[in-house]
């Protein structure tokens, strides 16, 4: 983080309207929604409300320029070279990007500047390095026949994302499906509008066609409902809460049976044993825990530690967490922002009393900073039992639950006891170890001796109840294309 981060202030908003086919409007209704900053509870705009009137205008501007737009005529060289053009464009706003994902989100700007705006051009960029090579194969079949497949776009992708990482979860969504030849109508959380409509100007500028890309601000229960029930939507990717997903699952289900793919929740087993690098591993649990102000779906929030080093690592733990800085996003001294909204904050809050009447030894934190916005303390648990609330319910805020275990397949097996799968780590000098929890822990992605380490080249979904299909990656891209078997006599 430079020093010059320490005289960044709040940015100008430029864009509070809907994106369809192109062009700035306001909603059908006419209503609009205020979006707040989370660090003071001040409204910073008020932005246009999407419904399904406005669902319905923006799925037939994809659907038009999917089979009979600009779109359906663009190359795949071209599609690459307009998201690679994207890119370069974020990259240019990458300080205004960054600080308005910490004014509407609550998330320091060095992190956003550090992580979230660099991973996002990289998606972009990796994605249109595949536009072009998205292919099918010659199938040696029996008889006098030509057989091969194409590799089809689905058509018209709904997309819906949420507000923890608003940037980076338009350019997982965007950039599979665009560089497929897909067409998109993205739903943004209504807590977190503000970078997505940024990226909305970048993406005209940049050149797509009209009614490629169309942005909705709005309510799940509204804009995001008639989006997934829309029967001239071809497939629907959601990122967000487990109990969300099952209704996306029905609504295409009762519809028109559309291609789903599910980013759900976890709570993800983070393994530390004895023979661990101990500075090492207790550092990286707790950006596994902390980081992002803990809302992160894979954030490792069932922290087992063996119980040989359990006394050591809890101290230490609880000393590092009392060292958190909490504040001001824009402060570059500042560790850990406020929660999104006051709905997240008294979530948490809640769990932190679930914590304490169940039995669990608070050993730090618990209590609300200041006297405006939505700050929580980094909090500690200790003596968590498996059964217990805040070792089985995703809570999305700073609380630490460190559980004791004995030996590897005892926490292997309570690792896996629990309906999530999305992601779980292991801190272990010994590789058997390490590919024993790899290999027996049922998770989408397993780190060893790290944590959060994401690559736009590696896919990234869940287990279970975590959800369904994949993204990031070669894997990304089958959600977005058909299959199409071809065969011709010779």
């Amino acid at each position: 983080m430079s020093a010059t981060a320490t005289a960044v202030q709040p940015p100008k908003v430029r864009q509070t309207r809907m994106l369809i086919n192109n062009e700035w409007c306001d909603a059908a209704s006419g209503k609009t929604f205020p979006t707040v900053n989370p660090a003071t509870g001040d409204v910073i705009a008020q932005v246009a409300e999407a419904d399904a009137e406005d669902v319905n205008r923006a799925v037939k501007a994809a659907r038009t320029a999917f089979d009979a737009g600009k779109w359906a005529k663009t190359t795949a060289s071209k599609r690459g070279y307009l998201l690679n053009k994207l890119a370069d464009l974020i990259e240019a706003n990458k300080e205004e990007l960054a600080a308005l994902e910490s004014l509407d989100n609550g998330k320091p700007y060095r992190d956003a500047i550090a992580a979230d705006l660099p991973l996002t051009v990289a998606c972009y960029r990796y994605y249109a390095g595949w536009a072009d090579k998205i292919h099918g194969k010659t199938i040696p079949i029996n008889g006098p026949y030509f057989c091969y497949t194409r590799h089809e776009p689905v058509g018209v992708a709904g997309q819906i994302i949420p507000w923890n990482f608003p940037l980076l979860m338009q350019a997982w969504k965007l950039g599979p499906a665009l560089a497929c030849g897909c067409t998109t109508v993205l739903k943004v959380a209504e807590q977190t509008p503000l970078s997505a409509l940024r990226v909305g100007e970048l993406i005209v500028e940049a050149g797509f066609p009209p009614g490629v890309v169309n942005i909705l601000p709005g309510y799940g229960p509204t804009a995001g409902a008639a989006l997934a029930r829309h029967m001239d939507v071809d497939k629907v990717a959601f990122t967000g809460s487990t109990e969300v997903g099952h209704l996306i699952m029905k609504a295409s289900a009762e519809s028109n049976l559309k291609r789903v793919t599910l980013e759900l929740g976890g709570k993800s087993p983070n393994i530390v044993f004895a023979d661990a690098d101990m500075d090492q591993a207790i550092e990286g649990a707790h950006f596994a825990l902390f980081f992002n102000q803990g809302q992160c779906c894979c954030a490792g929030s069932r922290l087992y530690v063996e119980e040989r080093c359990y006394d050591e690592f809890v101290a230490k733990s609880v000393e590092r967490a009392k060292k958190r800085k909490v504040g001001d996003p824009f402060d570059a001294s500042v560790e850990q922002g406020p929660q999104v909204d006051e709905d997240q904050f008294k979530k948490v809050m809640s769990y932190i009393e679930a914590g304490k009447k169940e039995g669990a030894k608070m050993l730090t934190g618990g209590g609300r900073v200041g006297s405006k916005g939505y700050f929580v303390e980094p909090t500690v648990f200790a003596d968590v039992q498996d059964n217990m609330k805040i070792a089985q319910e995703e809570i999305f805020g700073p609380v630490m639950s460190i559980i004791k275990f004995k030996d590897t397949a005892d926490v292997i097996k309570r690792a896996n006891s629990n309906m999530y799968g999305l992601a779980a780590a292991v801190w272990t000098k010994d590789i058997s170890k390490a590919h024993a929890i790899a290999n027996g822990v049922r998770a989408g992605t397993v780190w060893v001796n790290c944590y959060d380490v994401f690559d736009a080249a590696a896919p990234f979904g869940g287990f279970k109840r975590s959800g369904i299909g994949r993204e990031l990656g070669e894997y990304g891209l089958q959600a977005y294309t058909e299959v199409k078997t071809v065969t011709v006599k010779l």
